[in-house]
């Protein structure tokens, strides 16, 4: 089967013994000290305990393959059930770099911080990425170009103009919501670290899933906008997505807790 877009989410850590190096350099901080000093002065100066993205390495990442004719065709987490970092990106990479190479990455907000997180991936683990690095030509074909929405489509930029509309709230979770769909559940992002700490990577790689679901379906609503797909072929994906997800409900922890906050959307013209 063709894979014409490939869903990303991805969620990730701070690189506990970095921060040692770069924030508390010569004060011989054990890791773990260090990012639980960090972590106290920035929820100290900016009520959040989240680190730059400069010092985080990727713990999951959740893709889902999705054809010509925007049905979902597969799902899966890189690198499961061992999680390495260097694996993820690893595998990540050379999946853009071969297979998928022509697939557009459909993200949300990933501009900004999932596709930068695993740039750095690829500096710091050695990985080759040319093609996605690559400047030949016009620049609005490079596939690092914003407006270049071939290679990537943020729908973060889509629903926001690229930034021009200010005040945006709610996130991914919002527009999840509007269409009927779970949003953030049990876990949030906040949650990551704290629960990377208490080894519990499977649950954040079911909730990395979830956050590509959600993904999914805003990328068909928005196509819907945009005019690229019909509110009646938009529908019937959605349902072949739910039976696809039923279908494979035991064997995937993830899609269970999807499931089981399932909602429709609710279509005012039939109300």
């Amino acid at each position: 089967m063709s894979v014409r877009y490939l869903v990303l989410d991805i969620e990730t850590v701070p690189q506990a013994d970095l921060v040692s190096k770069v924030r508390y350099a010569g004060e011989g901080l054990d890791p773990a000290e260090a990012l639980t000093r960090y972590r106290a002065e920035l929820m100290a100066e900016n009520g959040k305990d989240f680190a730059p993205w400069t010092y985080h390495v990727p713990v999951a990442a959740a893709v889902a393959k999705v054809g010509p004719d925007f049905r979902l065709q597969e799902m899966g987490s890189l690198d499961e059930p061992e999680f390495r970092p260097f694996a993820i990106a690893e595998k990540f990479w050379k999946g853009m770099e071969g297979a998928y190479r022509e697939s557009t990455l459909v993200t949300f907000n990933g501009r900004s911080f999932d596709l930068p997180v695993l740039e750095m991936a690829a500096f710091r683990y050695g990985i080759p990425a040319p093609g996605w690095f690559a400047s030949e030509g016009p620049s609005y074909k490079h596939p690092r170009n914003r407006y270049n929405q071939a290679a990537h489509l943020d729908l973060m930029d889509v629903v926001t103009n690229y930034s021009a509309a200010r005040g945006f709230a709610g996130g991914l979770s919002l527009l999840a919501n509007v269409i009927g769909k779970p949003g953030k559940m049990d876990v949030r992002g906040d949650m990551v670290l704290d629960l990377h700490q208490a080894g519990k990577a499977q649950e954040i790689s079911d909730y990395c899933r979830c956050d590509v679901l959600d993904t999914y379906f805003v990328f068909l609503r928005t196509l819907v906008m945009t005019g690229e797909l019909s509110l009646k072929d938009e529908q019937a994906r959605v349902a072949e997505a739910k039976q696809w997800l039923q279908e494979r409900r035991e064997s995937c922890r993830a899609y269970g807790l999807y499931l089981d906050r399932w909602g429709d959307w609710a279509d005012p013209r039939k109300v």
